[in-house]
């Protein structure tokens, strides 16, 4: 991805919420932070709170308008804690934050991610500005989230969009194999040590499906299974020596 993303934050009324919203900034690969009209001047509790963000920090930039703030944007996307999927409720019908990093995964150009004061959001005015919305779900009693932590979630989704493949960023939680194969070898090797400790035949085929479904939401890899294998394997050769040696 070679989108450029600026965060946007439209008077914000808390100093250390900036320096909070600087620091996932530089987490997730944003490269600047525009303030409008800010309620309060970036002080020591910001930067106390923007940690390795700092340098995102003190190169903000500062603007008056909302228009001043996305006129170098090619596509300006807002944010709203409120929702709608009907199709003819244009000003908040909104995307996931998922679906916004697949959007901007594919772009060229900057992209204005705009989010709103911290007590009431952004405007009906502003919103219509917007070329797109994103929302992030939440429960609906309670749908307004502390402002570094919507950011977070967005860059965040946008992040992880760009692929594993991004030199930049902290390698993703390894992939895991599967071996289907593997598995019905061990569900199997299950059902004859079952038969061969006697337990009872009508309880045999409800208790390999127990197993089955196990598995199924564990999701053992290749390797597990193969180490589970070979534990059956083990009994196995006891009960074998102790079959013969009661001969």
């Amino acid at each position: 991805m070679s989108a450029r993303i600026d965060v946007v934050l439209v008077r914000p009324k808390e100093d250390g919420n900036v320096g909070a919203v600087a620091r996932v900034a530089r987490n997730f690969g944003a490269d600047r932070l525009v303030l409008v009209a800010p309620r309060a001047p970036v002080g020591p509790e910001a930067r106390r709170r923007s940690m390795g963000g700092l340098e995102i920090l003190t190169s903000a930039a500062t603007v008056a308008t909302f228009d001043d703030a996305v006129a170098p944007s090619d596509l300006v996307v807002g944010t709203t804690d409120l929702s709608t999927g009907r199709s003819t409720a244009y000003l908040r019908r909104s995307v996931s934050p998922e679906r916004l990093g697949e959007i901007v995964r594919t772009l060229d150009g900057r992209v204005a991610v705009v989010f709103g004061p911290e007590d009431n959001g952004l405007s009906r005015g502003e919103l219509a500005r917007c070329d797109l919305l994103v929302h992030v779900p939440a429960r609906r009693e309670f749908p307004t989230l502390n402002l570094s932590h919507a950011v977070g979630i967005v860059l965040y989704a946008v992040h992880r969009a760009r692929g594993p493949t991004d030199a930049e960023s902290t390698p993703a939680p390894e992939v895991l194999l599967l071996n289907g194969r593997e598995k019905e070898l061990l569900l199997a090797r299950i059902g004859e040590l079952l038969a061969r400790t006697g337990y009872p035949t009508h309880k045999r085929r409800g208790l390999i499906l127990l197993f089955r479904r196990v598995f199924g939401r564990a999701t053992p890899t290749e390797a597990e299974y193969r180490m589970m294998l070979g534990l059956f394997k083990s009994l196995e050769r006891a009960m074998d020596r102790g079959s013969h040696g009661r001969k």
